[in-house]
């Protein structure tokens, strides 16, 4: 395997981004990187991105809870931020970053893990919730979803997963800006834009489309349709908060609330003015909305 590390210097002086690097060996190729702030013996709150962006996506979030008392932990996966990128489209399935993430909670030792997770954050971390609910505490799922491949997806979904895989090069940052609901400055866009400064380094976000289970004969369709059957018995508090504009998740946000025990009651929200990437958008709002349900639904 080839792999591939993002200089530095790409990341100095990124808008709205000053957190201290922290990395973990993984495996002995791969180096994973994540933001570790706020109070170290303070409540855990796991933060989980998803393609094609980083944990550059959480940096309005991520002061704010921190300042609430909140220990912080923004991962980049593989493939994406200061993460270690391997650089063939072949060497990055689902059950790998599954193995990845999962090795990442345990060398860090993380527990009473409350987790938010959007996008592919979902398809990871739930499945891991599932599979080890006794880490976690709480879910707070945003805009996404855990397929099985039972359900056929739309034609345009269809359509980007072989768009992303054959392009020469991604343009990431305006990726992003055509799933948000605000015009991002040139600055916001570069820091999205600076895990990838060629396409050499955009393997993990090129195929991560193509993981998602599109079909039942996806190697990993059993083992979510498993996870949902975990999940139709988590009586925790679990808690949605979708967006206003996001056309491909809307709606499904409506699946957990009814197959969730732990999801009866809670301030469900939809998010006004967001778009796919609904940190960005309404990044203060939310982790305030955030901090309000785990301080309401503590025990």
């Amino acid at each position: 395997m080839k792999v591939v590390r993002t200089p530095d210097e790409r990341f100095e002086n990124l808008d709205g981004y000053s957190f201290r690097p922290n990395y973990i060996q993984i495996s002995d190729q791969l180096r994973m990187h994540y933001v570790d702030e706020g109070n170290p013996a303070g409540q855990l709150m796991l933060l989980l991105h998803g393609e094609p962006s980083w944990s550059y996506l959480y940096r309005k979030m991520i002061p704010i809870l921190a300042d609430a008392g909140f220990r912080v932990i923004a991962p980049d996966l593989i493939g994406f931020g200061r993460s270690d990128k391997p650089t063939e489209q072949s060497d990055y399935t689902y059950a790998k970053h599954l193995e990845w993430l999962t090795t990442f909670i345990n060398k860090l030792d993380l527990q009473r893990i409350n987790l938010f997770c959007q996008d592919w954050g979902g398809l990871l971390g739930l499945r891991i919730a599932s599979d080890h609910s006794s880490l976690f505490d709480r879910i707070i799922a945003a805009n996404t979803f855990l397929p099985t491949g039972d359900v056929k997806p739309n034609e345009a979904f269809l359509k980007w997963q072989e768009y992303a895989r054959k392009v020469p090069e991604l343009d990431i940052g305006g990726i992003i800006q055509k799933a948000t609901a605000t015009n991002l400055s040139a600055a916001t866009i570069a820091g999205y834009n600076a895990p990838f400064p060629s396409a050499e380094y955009m393997a993990g976000a090129k195929i991560f489309p193509s993981l998602v289970p599109t079909s039942p004969k996806h190697p990993e369709t059993k083992a979510n349709r498993a996870a949902w059957a975990k999940l139709g018995q988590w009586t925790k508090p679990f808690l949605t908060l979708f967006s206003d504009k996001d056309p491909i998740m809307n709606g499904l946000e409506k699946i957990f609330q009814q197959a969730i025990p732990g999801a009866a009651g809670q301030p469900h929200m939809i998010i006004q003015n967001g778009g796919h990437f609904l940190q960005e958008d309404q990044g203060i709002e939310i982790a305030k909305k955030v901090v309000a349900f785990i301080q309401e639904t503590n025990t």
